[in-house]
């Protein structure tokens, strides 16, 4: 039976994750660190998503000895240049929470006009065996930054990112459902899909 590691215990990825990878191969196990009994201290210091993507991967497949999926995320903002970017989830400094960065985000671009306001999801994830071997895919979800927050689904930026192509809602107005065809993670993970199905075949 194949076992693949998730490296996040972030409650909203580890439900789009568990609706994201329903189509593996049958009787794949998936499991998350917390399960794994894995408290790993893993420094985030690449200057990429795929950097900080594969430092992640390596180091939760080394220490558990499982194929291991990871991903690093985040909006980036064409007014702000490229901002957040990388450093999305420390954007409003140590100890800030969703409402505190989406907050800060809105702030910045305060005065700035619909026709600038262009933005994107990216997100790339990694798969690492064991042994250090790593393999990466990217995925992006195209739109611009609304001015105030709505929605109720999603997490992080999702209440102000507005998805192009659905009628000026924003990602926490959409249904979960529609979200998991749609999102960066999505995307991600489907250009994924198929090696993983091999890694996962040559495991089993």
């Amino acid at each position: 039976m194949a076992k693949l590691l998730i490296a996040t215990n972030n409650p909203g990825k580890v439900r789009e994750y568990k609706e994201l990878l329903g189509g593996l191969p049958g009787g794949t196990v998936l499991t998350f660190p917390a399960q794994e009994g894995l408290e790993l201290e893993v420094e985030e210091v690449g200057e990429t998503f795929a950097e900080n993507a594969g430092i992640k991967a390596r180091a939760y497949a080394q220490a558990s000895g499982l194929l291991t999926m990871a991903d690093d995320s985040g909006l980036e903002v064409d007014a702000l240049g490229g901002a957040p970017g990388v450093r999305s989830a420390r954007y409003a400094g140590p100890g800030a929470d969703d409402v505190d960065r989406y907050r800060k985000l809105l702030a910045e671009l305060a005065g700035i006009p619909p026709s600038e306001r262009a933005a994107r999801f990216r997100c790339v994830v990694a798969m690492a065996l064991p042994d250090a071997s790593i393999y990466t895919a990217e995925g992006t979800c195209e739109g611009e930054i609304g001015f105030a927050a709505r929605g109720e689904h999603g997490f992080g930026y999702d209440p102000v990112f507005i998805v192009d192509g659905y009628g000026g809602k924003t990602l926490a107005e959409l249904e979960p459902e529609v979200k998991n065809r749609i999102s960066h993670r999505a995307r991600a993970v489907e250009v994924a899909l198929p090696t993983l199905r091999r890694l996962l075949g040559s495991e089993s």
